[in-house]
Formats: C-alpha cells, structure tokens, sequence
C-alpha cells in the first residue's frame, strides 16, 4: 500500500496530504471531511481535482490541515490534493495545470502599518 504525501498552500493555511488507493474516504485532522468543511461550497473546492478527473471513489486521504481560516484552508487543500495526483500519475498535470489547481495563489495578507487604522486606510486629514 502506497502512502504518496504533498503540501498545499494558500494564504497562511497549509495542507498536509497523505493519499493511498481505497474508497473515497476523507479525514481532515481526524475529523470527517463534512464534519470539518461544514458548506458545500468548500467541499466542492476541497474535492475539485478529485471530480476533474473522476477519481473521487478512488482514494483515501487523511489530511492535517493548519493555520488560516476554511476558505484558505480548503484551497490549500485543493493544491495539496492536485499535487499528489501528479506524483501518482504524471499524465494529469496537464489538466490540473489548465484548471489552475496547481499554481499557488500568493496573495497575502498587508501588514498594518504604524498611525494608521489599516493596512492602507488613513485617518481623515484635517487641514485646521
């Protein structure tokens, strides 16, 4: 039994994913998958990859999930996922690549800076 793992990454989540042939189960830092992403939104972008190339049924995976909040998160995981399907089989990066499942999404958060209310708001100037 194979064991393939990957990391995902987006925004400060990151995604551990540990993926074995079997039937479809999916942990999430021992938790069950709809347990853990609560809205179908996210299971959607979760199980992406997994639906593009109809292997849903296919795999296991247990997965430690860290840092960021659910939308993050379930995209981390989403790239972690992607990423292990091309370690099993190198003929589906082309199709992942074209969806865009395995390109990291670096946008992060501005830091907030010093005098200011936010990152880039200002308070309100006053001439007099």
């Amino acid at each position: 039994m194979e064991v393939t793992n990957t990391i995902g990454r987006r925004k400060s989540a990151i995604a551990r994913v540990y993926i074995t042939p079997g039937k479809g189960n999916i942990v999430i830092n021992d938790r069950e998958f709809k347990e853990y992403f609560t809205t179908e939104v996210l299971q959607f972008v979760a199980t992406q990859p997994l639906i593009l190339l109809g292997v849903r049924e296919n795999y296991d995976l247990k997965v430690n999930l860290d840092g960021g909040g659910y939308s993050g998160q379930a995209a981390a995981l989403r790239m972690g996922i992607a990423r292990a399907l091309v370690e099993i089989d190198p003929e589906n990066r082309a199709k992942l690549k074209q969806a865009g499942f395995l390109t990291r999404d670096s946008r992060e958060v501005e830091r907030k800076k010093p005098g200011q209310p936010k990152a880039r708001k200002r308070f309100q100037f006053s001439k007099r």
